[in-house]
Order: structure tokens, then C-alpha cells, then sequence
């Protein structure tokens, strides 16, 4: 028969080393480097000259991996590459990712958004009679440009077999065409197209037309693998929190960016 006293001091010591496990943050478990990609958008993820990492998506991010005991690494690429890099696994966040159904089915999205755009078709400014009025019907014989790899709502996915499109790989292409008269109609978002616009000293020969094409709202996103799923459920309880504290939105004025 065991001692009444040897049990109780085993018992004991289970219960110690409980607490003392339980006591142990999570992420202590799985913390990790995080590889964070995404493509250049203005004021949400961004690279300056001098190597420094700026935006509302950085800052976001960085604060979630100090609180998840993470450290983080950025890269930029082209937006379809850097989806497919999350996609496959082969990056663990992608930063400012619009939903969309086809992209449900890829990605594991936090359950919050951290920024919201209006998507909007450009013009050449004084280009004469509007040729967008909400209507794609009216837009099979205009030819348009939009970015390769950008999601623009679902009435545009579903009209876009009937459009006369031609997809470029950065805005910058799609700018030069509208201001060359290569195509009528520019779909893109002000916050990426305005910085654009100045770097091409072409400020004011583009104006904005007509109803908005659709509001997409930005995410952070994972990578849908088992092996990914702890670091995003993780990322999320903390994004959480930190939208319960309000600090979304302190960081989101220091940066000039719309919020949900």
C-alpha cells in the first residue's frame, strides 16, 4: 500500500507542475520566425529607401508577433506571387488581402479586417462624356485596365468575361495606359493610385468616375495548412484583443488609412 503522506506529496507536485505548465504563454511553444509577404501598397505595406519597413499592415503585424513571442521577416513581390507563396505554405502571413470566395477556399483569414478601400474605375481627366455609370453592359466596346492579381468585387468577377480587359502587373502600367488613351477606364483604389499619380507628375490629368465599383476590406491571412493553423488561431485571439483596445484605429490615423 502506497504512504497516505508520499501520495499526497506526489499529488502535490502534479498539481505544481500543471500550474507551472498552464503558467507558460502558448506561443512559447510555437514561437517562430514568420515570413510576411505582400506587394507594395501604399501606407499598409511598404518599403523606403532605405530598407525601412513602413505602413499599418507593418506596424500591425509587428505588434502581434511581439505578443505572440514571434520574430518577423518582410519581403515584397509581385501580388500574384506572393498569394501563391501563402497559398502553398512557403510564407506564413499575407498582408492586405481583399476576401473574396476564391481566396476563402486558399487562405485562413483573421476573423477582422484592418482596413477598408472603395474600388473605383479612373478616367483621363476633361476625357469627355462619362462613359461608366454603374452599368457594365455598357462597357463591352470600352477597353479597360485593371491590376493582374486584384480582387474588384463581385459584380466585376462576374462581368469580367464580357470586358474588354487588359490585365497589367503594376499600376503604374495601368496609369500610363489611361494617360497614353491605350484604354478608357483605370479600376483601381485611390490610396494605391495617388501615390502613383505624384511619381509620374501626372497629379490631376486622372479623375475618379462614376459609382464606386464595390468596398473591399483588407486582412491578414494564412496559410490553410495544419501546421499553420496554431500560429493563425493565435494571430487571431490577439488581433482581437487589440481591436477591443481600440488600437486599430490610433494606428490606422498615424497612417492615413480608412478602417472598418
Amino acid at each position: 500500500m502506497k504512504s497516505p503522506v508520499r501520495a499526497a506529496a506526489r499529488s502535490s507536485a502534479v498539481r505544481a507542475l500543471a500550474a507551472l505548465l498552464l503558467a507558460v504563454p502558448a506561443c512559447a511553444a510555437v514561437a517562430a520566425e514568420r515570413l510576411v509577404v505582400g506587394a507594395a501598397f501604399s501606407r499598409v505595406f511598404e518599403q523606403a529607401p532605405n530598407g525601412e519597413w513602413t505602413g499599418l499592415g507593418v506596424d500591425i503585424v509587428r505588434a502581434l508577433a511581439a505578443r505572440a513571442g514571434d520574430t518577423v521577416r518582410f519581403q515584397l513581390y509581385p501580388w500574384p506571387r506572393a498569394q501563391a507563396m501563402v497559398a502553398q505554405g512557403q510564407a506564413d502571413i499575407l498582408v492586405g488581402a481583399y476576401k473574396s470566395p476564391e481566396r476563402a477556399a486558399r487562405f485562413a483569414f483573421l476573423d477582422h479586417p484592418f482596413y477598408r478601400d472603395r474600388m473605383v474605375f479612373f478616367a483621363r481627366a476633361g476625357a469627355g462624356a462619362a462613359v461608366w455609370a454603374g452599368d457594365y453592359g455598357a462597357l463591352k466596346q470600352v477597353p479597360i485596365a485593371a491590376v493582374r492579381g486584384w480582387h474588384y468585387g463581385e459584380n466585376f468577377d462576374q462581368a469580367r468575361s464580357g470586358l474588354q480587359l487588359s490585365e497589367v502587373p503594376r499600376l503604374e502600367n495601368g496609369a500610363r495606359m489611361l494617360l497614353l488613351g491605350r484604354v478608357a477606364l483605370l479600376a483601381a483604389n485611390e490610396r494605391n493610385l495617388q501615390p502613383v499619380l505624384a511619381q509620374l507628375n501626372i497629379v490631376g490629368r486622372v479623375a475618379e468616375q462614376g459609382p464606386a465599383l464595390s468596398v473591399q476590406d483588407g486582412y491578414l491571412a494564412f496559410p490553410r495548412q495544419p501546421r499553420h493553423q496554431p500560429a493563425q488561431r493565435r494571430y487571431n485571439q490577439l488581433f482581437t484583443e487589440m481591436l477591443e483596445r481600440g488600437e486599430l484605429g490610433r494606428m490606422a490615423r498615424k497612417h492615413l488609412v480608412q478602417v472598418p
